[in-house]
């Protein structure tokens, strides 16, 4: 699996830098980091890939659900997958169109460079569910 992280901003944070590093320490799969200007995004958008945008009004998955959307993704989208995470302004609408897939991380409004920890947590844990690794207990 080789995914990509197109975000905007730079994570500069030295606490949230070293979550992110040991979450992508921790992954089998290939993880990408493209920072890149809010104004730059959509053109920064890859051609063969799987989009998805993190967006509040995206669908709301279970852990398990999002473990099998990464899945499948491997199975049927060669593989690779892009998620696009936008600044405080959000997403454009031409952004958000090209997406194969909208997703959230709940209603409330989280700081963008925090989604991508959580981001990378959550794919850390599909991981470890599609492995049947006792770090995902869920219910």
């Amino acid at each position: 699996m080789h995914i990509t992280l197109l975000v905007s901003g730079k994570l500069k944070d030295p606490a949230l830098k070293r979550l992110y590093d040991e979450y992508k320490k921790r992954l089998d799969w290939k993880v990408d980091l493209r920072e890149v200007d809010e104004k730059n995004l959509e053109e920064a958008l890859p051609s063969s890939s799987f989009l998805i945008t993190l967006d509040e009004r995206g669908e709301n998955l279970k852990s398990e659900d999002f473990a099998t959307l990464l899945n499948e993704i491997q199975l049927h989208h060669q593989g690779k997958a892009t998620f696009v995470i936008g600044g405080a302004d959000g997403l454009s609408h031409a952004i958000k169109a090209k997406a194969h897939k909208s997703l959230s991380f709940g209603r409330l409004t989280w700081p963008h460079l925090l989604v991508r920890i959580m981001l990378m947590e959550q794919i850390y844990r599909a991981q470890q569910i599609l492995k049947q690794h006792p770090y995902h207990r869920g219910g």
